[in-house]
């Protein structure tokens, strides 16, 4: 859908969060007279100072009870966070499609979109600081929190715009990027889609809708990538292993962006040379000090079992204490479990409502605690970790059943760590 086709139909942006902020301003800008309407759960007085004033030019929907009210429209521009399962019986015969759709509908800039259940955000990353090294005028935007109608004006020929992708952003999408990234897949988000297989469907869409001219980079490792490179009408490039010597990130991340600057015929000495001044990102596997004589990572960005078992695996026997649990999103631990049982971790400390869950999966004898506050869970830290071992905060689980965000997490983990230091 072309932007300029928006201007004569009724528009109603659903979910105001950071995209539907971004996408009210970028229309507002575009048709200054036009009436548009947004509708959230939220009430006008729960948003920040910068939403309440984009909302004085909106007309807002809210309350319990908004999805009710969302009919009547020509176009609906939807937020990735609100199932498209949710509102088809709502939205009459309004057309449903989302900031990520009318972003690659409207760009005339390559893209080059980068998904999988993990690494996407330091992949994308990792890409964009490449590029940015080599000259390139290059932009990082999607699901790394930073909205990207904004950016259609700034976007040029010689553009290259690094767009995260995630299963939602990606989900009822009808076109592809011009370089489509698949790292991974595992099961995540089942409080989201009915199944991993739905989940996955939303993730082919990165590469579904490519043409002849397009390329497919994928990871072989997994069969659903594999079989997906099969069926895709671009060029289908597997990820191989360049062994490049790294503690950026994990092996086949760094293999993905090898590949990609392979394909745009980057010279490979300066591809490496901009990769070993990259800054890993944070709550990644991210060392977060020594205090008292015990040493501290932060990995809250673990939401799945693999990246838990991927962290015990890089750090090895010195874990002694493990902090996990967090939303129970329906995933299977027994593998995490095994995991366990076969490490040198003395304690766990177990957040609702997976912690359960996990300790259930867990076949020896072995210290716990559950625990509701990242207060306790340091605490307990500094009274079951001896000097000189490790205590691991990786929940293999989402955060959003006690807090914010896996960044909000990760960061009351280490502001603990820090108020214990003070201490004597």
């Amino acid at each position: 859908m072309k932007i300029q086709s928006l201007k004569n139909k009724k528009i109603l942006i659903l979910g105001f969060g950071l995209e539907g902020l971004d996408t009210l301003l970028f229309l507002k800008k575009k048709f200054p007279k036009k009436e548009i309407f947004v509708a959230d759960i939220k009430e006008l007085k729960e948003f920040d100072s910068k939403s309440k004033k984009a909302l004085k030019k909106a007309f807002l929907i809210s309350g319990k009870n908004y999805l009710s009210r969302i009919k009547g429209f020509d176009v609906i521009i939807k937020t990735p966070g609100i199932p498209l399962s949710r509102i088809k019986k709502y939205a009459g015969k309004a057309i449903i499609t989302s900031q990520t759709g009318l972003f690659l509908d409207n760009c005339k800039s390559s893209v080059v979109g980068i998904t999988g259940t993990k690494g996407k955000s330091t992949t994308s990353a990792l890409l964009y600081h490449v590029f940015k090294k080599n000259g390139f005028d290059a932009y990082l935007v999607g699901n790394i929190e930073t909205p990207v109608l904004s950016y259609l004006e700034k976007a040029k020929k010689k553009t290259i715009f690094v767009y995260e992708m995630s299963c939602h952003q990606l989900d009822g999408l009808r076109k592809s990027p011009h370089i489509a990234v698949f790292l991974n897949i595992y099961p995540e988000h089942l409080d989201y889609y009915k199944s991993f297989k739905e989940y996955f469907s939303a993730k082919a869409n990165i590469a579904l809708h490519q043409k002849k001219s397009d390329y497919f980079v994928f990871n072989p490792k997994f069969n659903l990538i594999k079989s997906l490179a099969k069926k895709v009408k671009s060029k289908a490039v597997p990820i191989k292993n360049d062994k490049i010597v790294s503690n950026i990130t994990h092996q086949d991340n760094l293999n993905a962006v090898f590949g990609v600057c392979k394909l745009l015929k980057l010279n490979q000495g300066k591809v490496l040379r901009a990769m070993k001044t990259f800054k890993k990102l944070a709550h990644r596997l991210e060392y977060a000090g020594e205090v008292k004589d015990i040493i501290f990572y932060d990995d809250s960005i673990s939401t799945i079992p693999e990246s838990t078992i991927y962290a015990l695996d890089k750090l090895g026997d010195d874990v002694q204490t493990l902090i996990v649990g967090g939303l129970n999103r329906g995933i299977d631990y027994k593998k995490l479990g095994k995991r366990i049982d076969s490490s040198k971790v003395k304690t766990l400390i177990l957040f609702p409502d997976s912690g359960k869950k996990i300790f259930k999966s867990v076949k020896r004898k072995i210290s716990h605690h559950f625990v509701s506050s990242m207060d306790k869970a340091v605490e307990l830290c500094f009274k079951s970790t001896d000097k000189g071992k490790i205590c691991l905060l990786s929940p293999a689980s989402s955060s959003y059943n006690l807090f914010k965000n896996f960044k909000v997490r990760g960061d009351l983990f280490k502001k603990h760590i820090k108020r214990h230091e003070k201490r004597k």
